[in-house]
């Protein structure tokens, strides 16, 4: 029963998906000028307007998209930009805790802003840059190491472990009866 509904529906996506800037926004364009003439032609109680007055009234429902984008966004807590040029919810922000500052000297006192982020960061160059000029590998065992001291105390203490479990053949020989 709705295989002609389906079909056209697929059809309509098709022309939506492979038509340009200008055709879409000559669609909308056009479906804004049918749209406000059904609304006269519902109001068909009012003769008193003019030919004018509906086309004012039909330039001001076309240009009404355009004033929003024109309007400075009201961004009192300075929060960071969504994808839409719209600051992002108060709430997502605090979830993901971006007012939270995380500082590392390792990156020569950077700041991040957000766990995300903090995270992200021991991966990225200027950390491991940091790290290869404190002479230390950049590897898991440092993931979280912020402090240049920690990090070389660290490097100190794993170097040593290392050093006393490795097999030194020099100090002991080991023979087979």
């Amino acid at each position: 029963m709705l295989s002609s509904e389906l079909i056209a529906t697929q059809n309509q996506v098709r022309k939506k998906q492979s038509s340009s800037y200008e055709e879409i926004q000559a669609d909308l364009q056009m479906d804004g000028v049918f749209a406000a003439q059904q609304q006269d032609q519902g109001a068909n109680s009012k003769p008193d307007q003019t030919a004018a007055a509906k086309e004012d009234k039909e330039r001001l429902y076309l240009n009404s998209d355009s004033d929003d984008d024109d309007k400075i966004k009201h961004n009192p807590k300075n929060l960071p930009l969504g994808w839409d040029g719209k600051p992002i919810p108060y709430w997502l922000y605090k979830l993901h805790g971006l007012g939270i500052e995380h500082k590392c000297e390792i990156c020569g006192g950077a700041s991040y802003w957000g766990l995300k982020a903090f995270e992200k960061h021991f991966q990225q160059w200027r950390h491991a840059y940091g790290m290869k000029c404190l002479k230390i590998p950049n590897t898991v065992h440092f993931k979280d190491v912020t402090s240049i001291e920690e990090a070389l105390r660290l490097h100190k203490k794993i170097f040593e472990h290392n050093y006393k479990t490795t097999f030194k053949p020099d100090y002991e020989e080991e023979f087979e009866d």
